[in-house]
């Protein structure tokens, strides 16, 4: 009795489909797609359960729960709950930085800037989520220095860059008369911290308007608009 010889493989017609796709694998551009979904669920979980729960308090098990995928999941997108924050933070705050501090070139006056700089400042934190970013990194940054450095490091820095060109350009100017303002840019930036707190603290007793008080911080600074 004769051996059948194998069949030799057939090449895939043109335009058929991948190997991988006839064993019910996702081509790698699905792949991805699905890995990134599941990362940005991730980040909005943990996002969801720092601001409820804290940092310290916040387990990975409740981020993976929050989040629908398994505890070991997100060990595949993340090392520990640190380096989650950290992308939380470049995720939901360091892009309004970006857009903050890339100011138009100085062709009004520097208040004006300054004024567009605080003012938006004020509108993208003050009320939102990244407000409550911003308060759990006051609350508990001392006690994790890492999460701080890593904020400073990626916020604070550059807005505080940005404060003291502004500053240096209108002492250059003669809008502002106080050179020292220059070695203290977080003065010029104070009314928005302030409100930030104040907003989850104190706004049910006496609410704050905040853009009014940075007008009134400003007018110290710079002397009073005057109107025509």
């Amino acid at each position: 009795m004769m051996k059948k010889s194998p069949k030799s493989a057939k090449p895939s017609p043109a335009g058929g489909d991948h190997p991988s796709a006839t064993r019910g694998e996702l081509p790698a551009s699905n792949r991805a797609t699905r890995a990134a979904e599941r990362r940005a669920a991730i980040v909005e979980a943990a996002m969801e359960e720092f601001i409820a729960r804290g940092f310290a308090a916040t387990r990975l098990d409740d981020i993976a729960k929050r989040a629908g995928v398994a505890k070991g999941t997100i060990y595949l997108h993340f090392k520990d709950k640190e380096s989650m924050f950290e992308e939380l933070v470049r995720v939901v705050i360091v892009p309004v930085v970006e857009r903050l501090t890339a100011l138009p070139p100085p062709t009004g006056s520097v208040r004006d800037l300054i004024e567009a700089f605080a003012g938006n400042f004020l509108k993208e934190v003050i009320g939102t989520r990244r407000g409550d970013l911003v308060r759990l990194i006051v609350a508990e940054g001392p006690r994790f220095p890492a999460v701080a450095d890593f904020y400073y490091r990626e916020v604070v820095s550059r807005g505080i860059a940005a404060m003291r060109g502004l500053i240096e350009l209108g002492i250059a100017r003669g809008e502002i008369r106080q050179q020292d303002l220059a070695r203290y840019p977080q003065i010029l930036v104070a009314p928005a911290m302030i409100a930030v707190i104040w907003q989850s603290l104190f706004a049910r007793h006496a609410p704050l308007d905040a853009q009014d008080m940075l007008r009134v911080h400003l007018d110290l600074i710079f002397g009073e608009r005057r109107t025509t």
